[in-house]
């Protein structure tokens, strides 16, 4: 193994960052869904009338239905693969304590 090689780390506990979601990766793919979902992909979620691809993107973030991983990355080349469905989506944690109050 070379110096610049990259080292995953194999945990099943998530090692690198907090166990949520941040901005930049609910962003990044709510944004790459949504463009899946306008360009004709089929919907993981029951959308009933909403025909919007952004907020059908974000419902499958919430229902944690996209199976899609996010690799977090920290200097000297070390990364870990982090299930999508194991992240919370604090985001949407924050929204639904608002409605509650």
């Amino acid at each position: 193994m070379s110096k610049n090689e990259p080292k995953e780390i194999i945990s099943d506990d998530i090692v690198i960052g907090e166990p949520t979601l941040t901005r930049f990766e609910r962003a990044r793919i709510v944004g790459a869904r949504a463009l899946q979902l306008s360009l004709g992909a089929p919907a993981l979620i029951n959308t009933g009338r909403d025909t919007d691809p952004i907020r059908i993107a974000q419902k499958e973030v919430r229902l944690r239905v996209l199976p899609l991983i996010v690799r977090r990355v920290i200097p000297g080349n070390t990364y870990q693969i982090i299930p999508l469905n194991k992240l919370r989506d604090l985001e949407f944690i924050e929204q639904s304590r608002q409605y509650r109050e």
